[in-house]
């Protein structure tokens, strides 16, 4: 058995290019061999910045040969009247690869048939992986490409080796000029960029190791792991964990070395979030943190150059550290000179959107649809003042020198809570100013405090309504205010609060208070209240509620978001009943024979001809009653039981009454009863859109 090694060198690429990248050469490479029938026992994906990398061992030399049988065309029509083969005969044999020689003729009880039978010689392995290596490095998905020495070459970073070796033999390569060979390269960073020859493909990573290049990116990570716990393993100290940033250290590396650095006590006064937000996010650090789980002026970073300069390089990740800090230290001391509230007029010179006005402007529309919220709760006067207090500062740190100078955009809101408890705001009142961004993303948390609950559905839903009310619906993946998530957290926190506010109104008081300063275009307010079912649908889904149970509970009319859960809820705990599977087909029969009908007449209880009819009308009032009851209470499992008992005056209905009589004044009158059924059972869901199999639905 064979081992194939194919290294593609190429000057250091970014962090987030490279995974996808590997996983599409690793697939690719799967997919030839998976296509040529050829096994292996190991396929191995590598990567540092500088290089991608397979190996693969357990290859066999060549495919096995294929016994080939295909039957084409009849004789009469694969060959001319005088016996040669006809332009569908040969067509045939050009399609499957064969010759005439191949050929004989198939007797069959259809006939006669051209066919051909020989045996396709399998290719060798190293020819398949010489023709698919350039094919895969071009077809290597990269959201930037630069184009170098050769107008036909694009890619991410210039491509400067490439090793491809079959056992210890090179496959031959000419990529664009770049000849393939068996030498790679060191680590540069450790003055070992020289090259590396690979004597054997099977030898890869210990040659490699040899220029310290630690080409298994999942190895590179356990080594910082380890590392790092080892660095404070007898202190006070640990390292805070932090996923994410460990997964783009790990490609920014070729051999680490873990080191600990300090910055000057004095910027502790720092807000914690401003220093680690330097530490990780603009360096790529590690913060630390004491036994009390304070942070400390300390931090981890990932080295790749010589750890025999160790000191050296520390002194400079300091000296980049303290600029930043100093920086951040200089802004906050300036901006905790004034009150976070003077800020806020500073708004009017920051535009939200061309259409939409100021942050200013935002923010005032933002405090009239708080307030609206909270009085839709039942606040007291000194909640609804806290409130709107809120709605009045949540942007006005974005005023202010930390933010401004977009050094630290990322701490908006965490800035804006931290200047409000500097000014003496109340901790509500600061809390949510910082969680009104919130949920930012799918896994991000929901808003704890009351008022930044309140605030983060007023301001998502004034940006959604407002994007889409001036014509600029996303599309596609085209989403450039983020509305789908901002409508996404609308819905996620009106669910998580179980806060009885009706949805239509919420965006009816929205669209109310922006008209004052907008002109919507036609169809806006169908189009924000469209968007937001979407939202909705999404939710059901996300809290496990079946596709057809939520589109059944959508289609009638909801109070809350609360109250379509539970309704939902309820109806999916009895989806499986069978005596709510009858109910659901009975339902659908009367919607499937009204479907057609545009209107109806009024109902005429005179032409009742059948005591089914009767009875199904008489208990339909009944049904009226016992739902008012029912929905009065939000009590869904009462009302669905009470549309399951009515569901045996449907079947004696339809077991009895022919609606479709050729009588035109019975068959309207019975259309108009079914009519009736059906506008009640819509008080509840739409029962016809429930999926089950093996439905039979009929007259």
């Amino acid at each position: 058995m064979h081992w194939f090694l194919f290294e593609l060198g190429i000057e250091e690429l970014p962090d987030g290019v490279i995974m996808p990248a590997l996983e599409h050469l690793k697939a690719s490479l799967e997919k030839l061999l998976g296509e040529a029938e050829l096994g292996y026992t190991d396929l191995q994906a590598f990567s540092t910045p500088r290089r991608l990398a397979l190996l693969v061992k357990g290859l066999a030399w060549r495919q096995e040969d294929q016994l080939i049988v295909k039957s084409g065309p009849a004789r009469n029509i694969a060959y001319t009247p005088d016996g040669e083969l006809s332009p569908a005969g040969l067509g045939f044999l050009k399609k499957c690869g064969a010759k005439r020689e191949d050929t004989y003729i198939e007797t069959t009880a259809k006939g006669e048939f051209l066919a051909v039978k020989y045996t396709l010689a399998g290719k060798q392995t190293r020819e398949l992986l010489q023709a698919w290596m350039p094919e895969a490095i071009k077809a290597i998905p990269l959201p930037k490409k630069m184009i170098w020495q050769n107008w036909q070459l694009a890619f991410s970073r210039p491509i400067r080796w490439i090793v491809a070796l079959w056992d210890s033999e090179i496959i031959p390569l000419d990529f664009y000029g770049i000849m393939s060979g068996r030498e790679s390269y060191g680590n540069r960073y450790l003055g070992l960029d020289l090259r590396l020859p690979i004597a054997k493909a099977e030898e890869y990573q210990e040659a490699l190791l040899k220029g310290k290049v630690m080409v298994d990116h999942i190895q590179r990570k356990a080594f910082i792991k380890q590392q790092m716990d080892a660095l404070f393993a007898d202190s006070e100290y640990t390292v805070k964990e932090d996923i994410r940033l460990l997964e783009t250290v790990v490609n920014l590396v070729e051999y680490p070395t873990a080191v600990i650095g300090t910055f000057a006590e004095r910027f502790l006064e720092l807000p914690e979030k401003v220093i680690s937000s330097t530490i990780s996010q603009n360096q790529k650090y590690f913060s630390v943190y004491n036994a009390q789980g304070e942070l400390c002026n300390r931090f981890v970073f990932i080295s790749n150059g010589d750890p025999a300069y160790q000191e050296l390089i520390c002194a400079g990740n300091e000296k980049v550290v303290q600029a930043r800090l100093e920086d951040a230290l200089w802004f906050f001391k300036e901006d905790l000179k004034k009150p976070l509230e003077s800020y806020v007029e500073q708004l009017k010179d920051v535009v939200f959107q061309a259409d939409l006005g100021t942050l200013l402007a935002k923010t005032m529309r933002v405090i009239k649809l708080s307030e609206y919220i909270a009085k839709a709760l039942q606040l007291n006067a000194e909640e609804i003042g806290q409130i709107k207090r809120t709605a009045y500062l949540l942007k006005a740190d974005l005023c202010t020198l930390m933010l401004g100078e977009k050094e630290f955009t990322r701490l908006q809101g965490y800035m804006g809570k931290e200047y409000a408890l500097a000014a003496g705001e109340a901790p509500e009142i600061a809390a949510g100013i910082y969680e009104h961004y919130m949920p930012r993303g799918g896994n991000d948390s929901l808003p704890e405090s009351l008022s930044g609950a309140i605030c983060a559905v007023a301001d998502k839903t004034d940006t959604v309504a407002g994007i889409i009310g001036i014509g600029q619906m996303p599309t596609g993946s085209q989403d450039p205010f983020a509305l789908r998530r901002a409508g996404s957290g609308v819905v996620q926190i009106l669910a998580d609060r179980g806060w009885d506010i009706s949805i239509k109104g919420l965006l009816a008081e929205a669209i109310r208070i922006l008209s004052e300063e907008i002109e919507f275009k036609e169809d806006a307010a169908e189009k924000i209240a469209k968007f937001f079912d979407l939202r909705v649908n999404w939710l059901l889904k996300e809290l496990g509620i079946f596709y057809d149970v939520a589109a059944s509970v959508m289609h009638a009319d909801y109070r809350s978001i609360d109250d379509l859960l539970a309704k939902a809820r309820a109806l999916q705990a009895l989806k499986k009943e069978e005596d709510f599977i009858r109910l659901v087909i009975g339902f659908k029969r009367v919607a499937n024979i009204i479907s057609a009908a545009d209107s109806f007449k009024p109902l005429d209880t005179a032409l009742f001809c059948e005591a089914a009819e009767a009875k199904l009308h008489q208990a339909l009032g009944l049904l009226h009653g016992d739902l008012d009851k029912a929905l009065l209470k939000l009590d869904y499992p009462v009302a669905l039981k009470h549309l399951v008992a009515y569901g045996a005056v449907i079947d004696e209905f339809f077991d009895k009454v022919l609606v479709n009589t050729e009588d035109a004044a019975l068959k309207a009158n019975r259309y108009a009863l079914l009519a009736e059924v059906r506008a009640e059972f819509f008080r509840v869901a739409d029962l016809s859109l429930i999926v089950y199999e093996n439905e039979t639905i009929g007259e």
